[in-house]
């Protein structure tokens, strides 16, 4: 397995770049991770049907790592509200394996890329917007099976475009009056739960499929994820520092446009077949 210069560089690139997003936004990386890897697998002569299917996969491998190293730096804060990542565990656990080792497997790739841009896209409108609520539309955080069923479908739907749940968890927990720095940090927590149920059905989904890239097993490209991690995990605990110092709405709505321009990559390659 031969890799150039230039691939080896915007690997360790997006691993920096994904790395400090996890740690500022709690989202993990997925979000940005998944239309750079279906471009470089589309230049490895990947299909784009599978492409997206292991850009997905790949992405949430790499928050296994990434999102220790965030985690930690957020809970040195005291700033994790670990009450609210016990109670949606359950429910992320069954949604995330679920997603990976059934409906992964069996939707075309290219239904994946349309529904990642759709989400994307909402996303990046909702975070622009700030998804601004009034004080009588807010309520407390959910009782356990309030809080397990929000996990499934944050687990479910995290599986199905290879993202950590920030962007489902932050707005569900600002919405229950957790303050924006400690939904972030708690998001940050949630993401390993999300990513080892995931990436465990992956596995079983794509175990015994045939190599379509050098590198690849099953599901996943490992120099990507070798690469991205090994940046990854530096930049993570720098973005949750500046999570704590930066105006993040402000951000937010920076990332909000970078978030529109990956939706529309991915809606174009989905439509155009890859």
């Amino acid at each position: 397995m031969n890799l150039d210069i230039a691939l080896i560089v915007m690997l360790l690139t997006i691993g920096l770049g994904s790395g400090f997003l996890a740690g500022l936004l709690g989202v993990g990386g997925g979000m940005v991770l998944v239309p750079c890897l279906v471009f470089i697998l589309g230049k490895q002569g990947v299909s784009g049907d599978i492409a997206i299917k292991m850009a997905i996969a790949t992405a949430m491998a790499t928050i296994l790592f990434t999102s220790l190293s965030s985690v930690w730096a957020h809970h040195r804060r005291g700033a994790v509200r670990w009450r609210i990542v016990r109670g949606l565990v359950p429910g992320i656990v069954g949604g995330g394996l679920l997603a990976g080792a059934g409906a992964f497997t069996f939707i075309k790739g290219l239904a994946l890329g349309l529904f990642f841009a759709a989400f994307v896209g909402y996303s990046a409108w909702r975070m622009f917007k700030g998804a601004a609520r009034t004080a009588s539309a807010r309520q407390d955080v959910h009782g356990p099976l309030g809080l397990s069923a929000m996990g499934g479908a944050i687990g479910f739907i995290s599986g199905l475009v290879g993202a950590g749940g920030g962007f489902l968890s932050v707005p569900y927990m600002t919405r229950c009056n957790v303050p924006m720095h400690q939904a972030i940090a708690t998001s940050a927590a949630l993401g390993f739960p999300i990513a080892v149920a995931n990436v465990l059905g992956y596995v079983v989904g794509g175990w015994g499929l045939p190599a379509p890239a050098a590198g690849s097993w099953g599901y996943f490209y490992l120099p990507a994820l070798v690469l991205i991690v090994l940046c990854s995990v530096c930049t993570a605990p720098l973005g949750a520092r500046a999570a704590h110092a930066l105006n993040v709405a402000a951000l937010k709505k920076v990332f909000a446009l970078l978030l529109a321009s990956l939706a529309t990559y991915m809606l174009y390659t989905s439509l155009s077949g890859g």
